[in-house]
């Protein structure tokens, strides 16, 4: 089923909750280099109270960013978050090319980062460094293979096929990379 549709053109953020924006900040930007671009200090008045918080802004090359909240008052930080699940299967990748994923492989390395805090995962058609941040969030780094766009036309061709058979019990790997 092809798509005529005007797709978003690029993530503008995604958002969480942390406990502490100084120990993020060091985090992001310190140690894996994404520059901090804006700190909005704000209260408004959101699902029926108050609430006073803190939303930094960490720059990617695109021009997204990843963003945090950190909230003034303990009830609120407490409702809110962080409550990241105890699974690598909720988690952001962000593409890196291989000069900047050795960096800041090199970088948490020399920060103290081992596993189970930071590995490294060759899934063939990626190789992916993942790493948990301060406040238990994952964060994957993401090398595509030097042949991505031929591997990705592959996907894109097949993509309700697989589905489809994979949803109907045939769970056999397709990935050919590995």
């Amino acid at each position: 089923m092809a798509t005529t549709q005007k797709l978003p053109s690029r993530l503008h953020h995604t958002a969480y909750v942390v406990t502490d924006l100084e120990r993020t900040r060091k985090f992001y930007e310190d140690i894996i280099g994404l520059p901090l671009l804006a700190t909005w200090c704000e209260s408004d008045m959101l699902f029926g109270a108050e609430r006073t918080y803190c939303h930094v802004f960490f720059g990617l090359a695109d021009g997204g960013a990843l963003a945090f909240f950190q909230f003034a008052r303990a009830q609120d930080q407490e409702l809110f978050g962080p409550k990241m699940p105890h699974t690598p299967f909720h988690h952001i990748a962000l593409k890196v090319e291989q000069d900047v994923q050795a960096g800041i492989e090199q970088r948490l390395r020399a920060a103290g980062y081992a596993e189970p805090d930071m590995y490294v995962l060759e899934h063939g058609y990626c190789r992916s460094l993942y790493v948990v941040d301060p406040d238990g969030m994952i964060v994957e780094f993401t090398l595509d293979h030097p042949e991505v766009e031929k591997i990705n036309a592959a996907r894109r061709a097949d993509a309700h096929a697989e589905l489809a058979r994979w949803l109907a019990g045939d769970h056999s790997s397709n990935n050919l990379f590995r």
